[in-house]
């Protein structure tokens, strides 16, 4: 019988959550935000914390409750201001057509009550 490792869950989930949304931010940084700062203002910069700084403290392990929260916040954020359209919407080949930012979303909520797991760089702290 194979033994339950929740820590190792938890990695792959910081992994899979953090890691995979850090390609959105680092496209920003490569693109810049300009689109974003013409709807949001100055706020449309604070998606570098939300897909960038948090992704990369996420896959650490560094504060990752935290950052799970920035990452959360972002992702409503984007559905509120970019994607409200699609709040009801099927995409074109069946699925949900938020999935992606949902499934981000709730790896980020997982992450925000379970905390980041003994393979992180930090795990003392009420934010980890």
């Amino acid at each position: 019988m194979i033994s339950k490792n929740t820590d190792l869950g938890l990695l792959l989930l910081r992994i899979s959550t953090g890691g995979l949304m850090l390609f959105h931010g680092v496209s920003k940084v490569i693109h810049g935000v300009s689109f974003l700062v013409e709807n949001l203002g100055a706020f449309g910069y604070a998606v570098y914390i939300g897909e960038v700084l948090a992704p990369i403290a996420i896959l650490l392990g560094f504060r990752t409750r935290i950052a799970a929260v920035l990452l959360a916040i972002t992702c409503v954020v984007a559905v509120a201001t970019m994607h409200s359209q699609e709040i009801f919407s099927i995409s074109e080949h069946g699925g949900y057509a938020l999935e992606l930012l949902m499934l981000y979303f709730l790896g980020a909520l997982a992450l925000f009550f379970t905390g980041a797991g003994k393979f992180a760089i930090s795990k003392n702290n009420q934010w980890d």
